[in-house]
């Protein structure tokens, strides 16, 4: 389907940073469902390097999509003129979210050094290997480690650039928790149906892992990754209390059009 902006208004669109194992399946099929060929997905190379470039070009390149997906989405959201670009996000609490990337990557089809770590070891063994290699952030403070990536340069601690990256999520698309996926749907669509009306969700667990956290992680091991990853414990407190500050508050809208 061809779909023209009217001349003089802005293309509306929704980015979603997928941060790997907090929903994001899930949320992917909401739009996919919704918006079928023109949600799209893809992934960037170089990891630790800005790709706000090789997104703005992604976004570009792809005039009748509304909906982008990607993991790999590093560095400042894409700032293109005509384009209002609406960011959606979802955080986890982040011993649930450890626990679902290893069981996850048990059983993936795959040769990644998390996949061979996960086959190789048990879940303690395998946070173990993690937290011991350098710069390896998918149990420590993964969260907080990406969001930063959003607001580079900036005064403050990763911590603070992560807040940041909350701050300007919710002004002008969605922050939402896993722990509750409806709501952040909810306000999924809120923000998007002025301009799609038909836009709607229904409850759905796209991938089965996100189901099984708690049992798998032991009080002491629970502790000590509560102890590694304090940053995005206080992310997740920061999120909430955002959140519910911002609960009544209607972020007002750009001029756009409709799109049936």
């Amino acid at each position: 389907m061809n779909i023209a902006w009217p001349q003089g208004t802005l293309r509306p669109l929704i980015l979603h940073n997928h941060l790997f194992k907090n929903a994001g399946t899930s949320v992917d099929y909401i739009l996919r469902q919704n918006f079928g060929n023109r949600w799209v997905t893809r992934e960037f190379q170089g990891v630790g390097s800005a790709s706000t470039d090789a997104v703005a070009q992604w976004i570009t390149d792809h005039p009748t999509a509304v909906a982008f997906s990607t993991h790999t989405m590093l560095g400042p959201l894409p700032e293109i003129d005509g384009i209002h670009v609406m960011p959606i996000v979802m955080l986890r609490d982040p011993v649930d979210r450890i626990a679902s990337a290893y069981r996850f990557e048990r059983v993936q089809n795959a040769e990644t050094r998390g996949t061979v770590l996960a086959r190789q070891n048990g879940f303690a063994g395998y946070v173990h290997a993690r937290l011991r290699t350098q710069g390896d952030h998918q149990c420590r403070n993964f969260q907080t480690s990406r969001l930063a990536m959003l607001t580079p340069g900036k005064d403050g601690s990763e911590l603070d650039r992560a807040k940041a990256a909350l701050d300007q999520i919710a002004d002008v698309g969605v922050l939402g928790l896993v722990a509750d996926f409806p709501d952040a749907m909810l306000r999924l669509q809120q923000v998007i149906q002025p301009y799609f009306q038909r836009f709607h969700w229904q409850p759905v667990t796209a991938n089965a892992s996100a189901q099984k956290t708690a049992h798998a992680v032991s009080p002491d091991m629970r502790e000590m990754l509560k102890y590694e990853n304090a940053d995005d414990y206080a992310l997740l407190t920061y999120a909430n209390r955002l959140l519910q500050h911002r609960a009544t508050t209607k972020a007002p809208q750009p001029e756009t059009t409709a799109i049936q």
